[in-house]
């Protein structure tokens, strides 16, 4: 291999291993095709997980994800969970019942907003947001289809502003909702 391959194979490999500790950078995950490593990649952030996690999420049943956020408040992490009312508080595959009984672990149900007196709307987030770090955004639900074979996005940041957007917005929503 010549000097600019290697020098661009290096390049690329550093690029890489920046976007997976995500310290200034994004990326995207495109599913089915990335879907291991966007679970794989949200597993080891909900792992690392020094102080906190929020989490607003519509439909959340995957236990590989539920198992994660256990041992992280097992640790000392808080975790903060709004799941959306309709979709998990009568669901037998919602990870809203496992999940409430540990210590640390904080979940409540939300209904979305609506000026409408029949239909609430939804609670139809799917983010999380790990120690002020990195936010975590995209069309996919927790759920084993999602992270196997949906068509799904999951994006994740490292940029303070947004974060702090997010944050903000997560509070309101947690003020907002019924604990379970």
């Amino acid at each position: 291999m010549d000097f600019f391959k290697k020098k661009i194979c290096l390049t690329v490999l550093c690029f890489t291993l920046q976007m997976t500790t995500l310290k200034s950078n994004e990326i995207l995950y495109f599913m089915p095709d990335e879907s291991k490593k966007a679970l794989t990649h949200l597993i080891s952030l909900i792992n690392g997980a020094k102080e906190n996690i929020n989490i607003s999420i519509y439909s959340f049943t995957n236990k590989e994800i539920a198992k994660a956020l256990k041992k992280s408040a097992l640790r000392g992490v808080s975790v903060n969970i709004i799941y959306d009312k309709s979709s998990n508080f009568k669901n037998p595959k919602s990870t809203l019942g496992f999940l409430s009984k540990y210590k640390n672990i904080h979940t409540c149900l939300l209904e979305g907003d609506s000026n409408q007196t029949k239909y609430k709307g939804l609670m139809h987030q799917k983010m999380a947001i790990i120690d002020r770090d990195v936010l975590i955004l995209g069309s996919a639900n927790w759920s084993k289809s999602a992270f196997s074979n949906n068509y799904e996005t999951l994006f994740m940041t490292s940029n303070p502003q947004t974060i702090e957007k997010a944050l903000q917005y997560f509070g309101q929503m947690f003020s907002r909702c019924v604990p379970y």
